[in-house]
């Protein structure tokens, strides 16, 4: 009987993209608990045009690409993987996503590139994308949104400094680590 390819998400921003700025998502996290006080999760989507231009400034954080990028191009190449960027930039962020899938040369290897053209809440989005692809795994940085999937999906997380200490089985400090997980569960 013929093995099945392991069918792997990734997440963009924080996950194949290098992003300084995500350490600052506990800060944010805890403003929300505070401030916010919903019990549900949610995000905030810009509505105005202001709002927008200034979030398309914090998206220009996003300023390397991760290393591990060419080990993962490796795996779909020697079939060992099949995978897929699901990332829930908004509609809005359609050209920078399109410029960074250029400079990343992912869509020859790639089976799927899917980001967030309705504006969906990123965590529903990313639940949507995870169930109608039938992921194996699914590689997210942000912990609210692994919090959210991981009862129902195979999660791994890439985690920031001051998130390290939380508890989470499956937890990597880098892309590369993370690959090196993958590996494991295709040997």
């Amino acid at each position: 009987m013929k093995k099945q390819i392991l069918r792997v998400g990734f997440d963009l921003d924080g996950v194949l993209l290098y992003n300084p700025l995500r350490i600052v998502r506990p800060i944010v996290a805890i403003a929300k608990k505070l401030f916010i006080k919903k019990k549900i999760l949610y995000f905030y989507s810009p509505q105005t045009n202001w709002e927008k231009q200034i979030w398309k400034f914090f998206h220009k954080s996003s300023i390397f690409i991760a290393p591990g990028l060419n080990e993962i191009k490796q795996l779909i190449k020697d079939k060992k993987i099949k995978a897929y960027i699901i990332t829930a930039r908004y509609s809005y962020l359609k050209n920078d996503l399109e410029e960074w899938l250029n400079k990343m040369k992912v869509n020859k290897y790639f089976s799927g590139i899917y980001y967030n053209q309705n504006d969906e809440q990123p965590h529903l989005f990313k639940e949507r994308m995870i169930k109608k692809l039938n992921l194996d795994i699914f590689v997210e940085d942000n912990l609210d949104i692994v919090s959210y999937l991981s009862s129902k999906f195979k999660i791994y997380w890439i985690y920031n400094i001051f998130d390290k200490n939380h508890f989470y089985l499956d937890k990597f400090p880098n892309l590369k680590s993370t690959i090196k997980k993958i590996k494991e569960n295709i040997l």
